[in-house]
């Protein structure tokens, strides 16, 4: 067999018709699209429906500059029971109270981001009182900080558990 028989498949190019070799392109076909293909979305959940139903709770506008922080921050409901919210019958073995809880969790946020060098998401580690209304020791809880799109695509912060999506 010889060079021409590997490159044509057969072993008379000669024999070919003129339309064997003719290379014809095929219409340009339209762009699909994500949404074309897959198609729409089944639900989505925004930012703002997840502050509107509790999911989310906000920190305010001026608490969050004082902390550090420049975009919008706002904690999960999770979060904000096992790390914040404190009422008086709280405090039965200490002294404590939801705005000074708060200022711990974004001020160790806050060292936490500035610690890890990723603009994304980190963890934070920090000591707070747990609600039982016997404690009065700290334990160690973990949050999970993380810097993503909001609704309108601007830079936002959520503090969550760790295994909270």
């Amino acid at each position: 067999m010889t060079d021409k028989t590997l490159i044509s498949g057969t072993a008379n190019p000669d024999s070919m018709s003129p339309d064997a070799m003719r290379w014809t392109p095929e219409a340009e076909q339209p762009a699909v699209s994500v949404a074309d293909f897959f198609g729409g979305a089944i639900h989505a959940y925004s930012r703002a429906s997840a502050l509107a139903d509790g999911a989310l709770v906000a920190v305010g506008d001026d608490v969050a500059r004082e902390a550090g922080f420049t975009i919008p921050v706002a904690l999960t409901a999770a979060a904000w029971a096992d790390c914040v919210a404190w009422t008086d019958q709280d405090n039965r073995q200490t002294c404590q109270d939801e705005t000074g809880r708060l200022w711990d969790v974004l001020r160790m946020t806050h060292y936490a981001i500035k610690r890890s060098g990723d603009g994304t998401s980190c963890t934070v580690e920090l000591y707070r009182v747990p609600r039982d209304g016997e404690g009065h020791e700290s334990e160690r809880a973990w949050l999970l900080a993380t810097c993503g799109p909001g609704d309108g695509m601007e830079p936002v912060l959520t503090i969550s558990l760790p295994d909270e999506d």
